[in-house]
């Protein structure tokens, strides 16, 4: 075995033995799954100090405690503490009421997840917490758009939808020279391929539905901060008494292990996807930061060491009818939101209805395709045939 500090471990290795104690396992290589909420003392005394590793199943168990060690070591070692919470949604709200208080005022990348616009209009906006949405492609120029009150930036790298890839180390050199944090989705690439706590982040945020448990079978989701924001997410999350349950942390903790060989895999099925939809009569334009056309690619070069499966397809224009036919075509491409699995997707979307800083303009019709496990040969002639459509019903 290897014997290294895991420090010195590569990543694929954190990830296989991190968390991990088969003597207290009595020798089985994975944790049991601990379904508990109450949590016996052994004396009064004891009691009175609440002394003891685990005090209540809300606040962690042996199974949670190896899956935030797992996910801390893939982190690096600007990482303080991980949060576990119910969903990627969960995480975002948690996060963010953990931070915020009334009056504050707070920058949101235009491109970030519908929901998490959602809940700044309508939640944050109910306590007194207003937002102001700005173009990921700012950079330094985020500096004239900061108040006095201006506490928090959250961007998500590359956008989910339609992937701009904001330049997060000068937003968050401006930021921290302005006193505020910086806030991070970081679902699409993962710790594994963007260690954003080391590109000036603060807290990362993670739908752990998606590539973390990586089977479509989970709704999860992490916080992961430095020594600065920890102590803010862990009263967060204390005070607002979320957690998850214990087979999806048992789950979510089994994706781990394997994250390195699928993500891989994506990675490079979604590449390959990608340049052969470029060179499609039919496809506009592919909206890929791994791409070297992309707007965003010497950011992505530079920050990140790889790249997941999600992207989008700008169509050249054609009627919304014909888009329908050519998705109900589709055989190996399912129609369902969330990603991060085993299997393929395509859905078709559009931002323009919810854009404040910026236009979306694509020119044509757009979809956002993940690259399953799949065979690409596979994949191409099932969008093959779905183009063959598309155009039967122009």
């Amino acid at each position: 075995m290897d014997s290294s500090p895991p420090s010195e471990q590569h990543a694929e290795t954190r990830l296989v033995t991190s968390g991990r104690d088969t003597k207290a396992q009595k020798g089985f290589v994975n944790p049991p799954v601990f379904h508990g909420s109450t949590v016996l003392y052994p004396t009064a005394e004891d009691l009175h100090a609440h002394r003891g590793e685990f005090t209540y199943g809300r606040h962690g168990s042996p199974t949670t405690k190896a899956f935030q060690e797992t996910l801390m070591t893939l982190e690096g070692p600007q990482c303080a503490g991980v949060g576990i919470v119910p969903s990627g949604l969960s995480a975002i709200s948690t996060t963010l009421l953990s931070v915020l208080k009334a009056g504050d005022h707070i920058l949101v990348c235009d491109n970030v997840y519908r929901p998490s616009r959602n809940f700044c209009n309508g939640m944050l906006t109910r306590y007194g917490v207003e937002t102001t949405y700005f173009d990921p492609m700012i950079g330094a120029g985020i500096d004239k758009l900061f108040r006095p009150n201006t506490s928090a930036v959250l961007v998500e790298a590359p956008g989910s939808q339609s992937f701009e890839m904001p330049d997060i180390r000068a937003i968050a050199e401006v930021a921290h020279a302005r006193g505020a944090i910086v806030i991070d989705d970081n679902t699409w690439a993962t710790p594994l391929y963007h260690r954003s706590l080391e590109q000036g982040v603060d807290i990362s945020m993670q739908a752990a539905t998606k590539y973390i448990g990586g089977h479509s079978d989970i709704m999860f989701g992490t916080i992961s901060a430095n020594a600065k924001a920890w102590p803010q997410i862990a009263e967060g999350i204390r005070l607002l008494g979320v957690c998850a349950g214990p087979d999806d942390v048992f789950l979510a903790l089994r994706g781990l292990r394997t994250l390195s060989v699928r993500l891989a895999q994506h990675h490079r099925s979604g590449l390959d996807m990608a340049r052969w939809l470029a060179s499609r009569p039919e496809v506009a334009r592919v909206l890929h930061p791994g791409l070297e056309t992309d707007p965003g690619h010497a950011i992505w070069k530079r920050d990140f060491t790889g790249a997941s499966g999600l992207f989008s397809i700008v169509l050249k224009p054609a009627p919304q009818k014909a888009v329908d036919t050519m998705l109900d075509t589709l055989k190996l491409f399912g129609m369902g939101f969330s990603w991060g699995g085993f299997e393929s997707l395509a859905i078709p979307f559009d931002c323009d209805a919810y854009r404040t800083a910026t236009t979306w303009s694509p020119g044509g019709p757009t979809l956002r395709l993940h690259i399953g496990l799949e065979s690409v040969d596979d994949l191409k002639a099932d969008l093959d045939r779905g183009f063959a459509a598309l155009k039967a019903a122009m």
